[in-house]
């Protein structure tokens, strides 16, 4: 893939970022979501790629659009899949929430795992303390390896949390070994994302949450040098048949980061709706507006942070 591709991937995240920006706190995920949908797939029409969405909004007959198996782009070469969602935190935007991104990650045919729309427990971490992770460890057990990774205390450590029922006992877990915890209502791939990055106050992922999400999140981490595993949690028998049906053989099996990324050329972008720990959010002015964005490139470890302005009197080239 060229490298000059991951420059037109950002435009696509960006449009995303600035139409679904527009509903913050407006209380309507719905338009929300939509606003992002039909951006990404109009800016789509304008990369020169061949792609097929692996990762999307859901199966053709549940989503209009940017359904897994949708093909985007000119139809030029080269022929990629494509891994994307167009807003990361739904209800993250309708409620004026922190942590809300736009995100499109790229890579070779084949190179990112296939799940369906369930949960997944993950585990993620960044360069530091990548290797050092068990997802069928303990939570005390893998903090006092992180920490030992990390040089550092266990008590300086601040894990991230999504703020559900189900991980109860998880808290408690953490808070007895000590380490801090930063409970978030929607929005672990940013979180994930956050712990490849020192100043971001965010140094481990632990939890259940979305099996797409977790794949888009390995891609990130891939770039930067990170670490993840994650293994399926299927609520019932009809999530494990449609998991057998996209291609996963073992249920129970323990995936780990390049079994969920693994192409040697990934091309990861994301652009911040709202404000949140890495990226800042969509800022509207008179006539315009700002945008912060992240671009990752495996290949060449390359990542950069770009800060766009944008004026609406002119008519962007989707």
């Amino acid at each position: 893939m060229e490298r000059n591709l991951a420059l037109e991937v950002v435009r696509v995240t960006e449009a995303a970022a600035l139409s679904s920006a527009r509903w913050m706190g407006r209380g309507n995920e719905k338009a929300a979501d939509q606003a992002a949908v039909d951006a990404m797939r109009r800016a789509f029409d304008a990369v020169a790629i061949s792609g097929t969405v692996v990762i999307g909004e859901g199966e053709r007959e549940e989503a209009p659009m940017l359904y897994i198996g949708e093909k985007v782009g000119t139809g030029s070469s080269p022929e990629v899949d494509v891994a994307l969602d167009p807003l990361e935190g739904t209800s993250i935007v309708s409620q004026g929430r922190a942590n809300a991104l736009s995100i499109v990650a790229i890579a070779e045919k084949g190179g990112f795992l296939h799940v369906p729309d369930i949960y997944m427990e993950k585990i993620a971490v960044g360069p530091k303390a990548a290797g050092a992770i068990d997802i069928n460890a303990s939570p005390q057990e893998n903090l006092y390896s992180i920490a030992e990774a990390m040089k550092c205390y266990v008590e300086d450590l601040t894990v991230v949390i999504l703020d559900r029922p189900r991980h109860s006992e998880l808290v408690r877990a953490v808070r007895e070994v000590g380490a801090r915890i930063k409970l978030i209502q929607d929005g672990d791939v940013s979180a994930a994302i956050a712990t490849a990055f020192e100043g971001t106050g965010v140094d481990v992922l632990i939890g259940i949450g979305g099996a797409p999400e977790g794949v888009l999140a390995a891609a990130a981490l891939q770039c930067m040098g990170g670490d993840m595993q994650a293994c399926l949690k299927p609520r019932n028998e009809e999530e494990v048949e449609l998991a057998l049906r996209m291609g996963i053989r073992d249920i129970n099996q323990v995936f780990n980061i390049h079994d969920m990324a693994h192409s040697s050329d990934i091309m990861f972008a994301a652009t911040g709706v709202t404000d949140g720990d890495l990226l800042k959010g969509v800022r509207f002015f008179g006539g315009g507006a700002r945008t912060h964005s992240v671009v990752m490139r495996y290949k060449s470890g390359t990542v950069r942070f770009i800060e766009a302005t944008h004026r609406f009197d002119k008519k962007p080239i989707y």
